[in-house]
């Protein structure tokens, strides 16, 4: 397994996902620090990095009360990371999640939703 330095798993508590995602890590005995969006907000440098990295359309996440809750204009004018952008900085439920950053000492890697199968971990 690889050596992560700090494992940050971004979030809303309440989230059945999120909350998946934290138990199976705890399971694993894989220690990692969690990042409220209700309480501390969406990162803008993190934002930035997860639309460059793991891409705009795996980020935002279109199955969600949220995106349903903008109007038929707002969804059509989605159709970059720029575009996208300002819509998950104004309401961080937009964010697929969970979002993980798995921070080893030369790199980082971006994860976005419940997938341990396809974690960074082997």
């Amino acid at each position: 397994m690889m050596k992560y330095t700090l494992i940050t798993v971004y979030g809303i508590p309440n989230c059945d996902t999120v909350k998946k995602a934290r138990t199976w890590l705890s399971e694993q005995g894989i220690e990692h620090v969690f990042h409220d969006f209700k309480k501390q907000g969406l990162p803008e440098k993190n934002l930035d990095t997860w639309l460059k990295v793991a891409g705009w359309e795996a980020v935002l996440n279109r199955k969600g009360t949220s995106w349903r809750k903008l109007s038929p204009e707002e969804q059509l004018s989605v159709v970059s990371a720029a575009t996208a952008r300002p819509y998950l900085l104004a309401n961080p439920s937009l964010v697929k999640r969970p979002v993980i950053e798995w921070q080893s000492s030369k790199d980082m890697e971006i994860s976005v939703g419940f997938q341990p199968n396809q974690w960074p971990l082997r």
